[in-house]
């Protein structure tokens, strides 16, 4: 687990790992593309953006042992948050 990474170096991972597929809890593919500070899901036709992901991260930071899964993040678009923090061994 890596909660200590910022915002910036993970949207640089983002932007490295455009159109890769990732997998949510439930097992269902998406990719992704980044537009400046914003992320579109292809499952999906509202993108997430930076802020959403910091407060995600800033969440982790100070409750990392009650977060355990992506509703416990409490943001929006949390399920593919929490798969890209995941496959990012962020969580």
């Amino acid at each position: 687990m890596n909660v200590d990474i910022t915002i910036d170096a993970l949207w640089q991972l983002l932007n490295e790992h455009q159109n890769e597929t990732f997998y949510t809890m439930k097992k269902l593919p998406f990719t992704f593309t980044v537009r400046g500070g914003e992320i579109f899901v292809d499952r999906r036709s509202k993108s997430i953006t930076k802020a959403t992901f910091k407060q995600a991260l800033n969440k982790l930071k100070s409750n990392s042992d009650q977060i355990k899964g992506p509703k416990s993040l409490n943001v929006f678009g949390a399920p593919y948050v929490w798969a890209i923090l995941k496959t990012f061994e962020i969580v």
